[in-house]
């Protein structure tokens, strides 16, 4: 019976071994993918930066109005 269960055991751990490894393999490729799909050209740059510029946080007036109404 113990034959059994180290061999199940052994078998599990593999399994999980190898699922460990072909996540980071795959993040690893998205990655490098994502490295050479990016174009270093000056027009990019520029549109990266007005992207950039975009992102976080930014007072609206809807942000605004609802300070308003959590107020005390």
């Amino acid at each position: 019976m113990s034959v059994k269960k180290k061999s199940a055991a052994v078998s599990r751990r593999s399994f999980l071994k190898g699922v460990a490894a072909t996540g980071g393999a795959v993040a690893v490729t998205a990655v490098v993918a994502e490295s050479a799909n990016s174009d270093s050209s000056p027009g990019s740059m520029q549109d990266q930066a007005a992207q950039e510029t975009t992102k976080g946080y930014h007072v609206t007036p809807h942000i605004l109005n609802y300070y308003e109404k959590a107020r005390f």
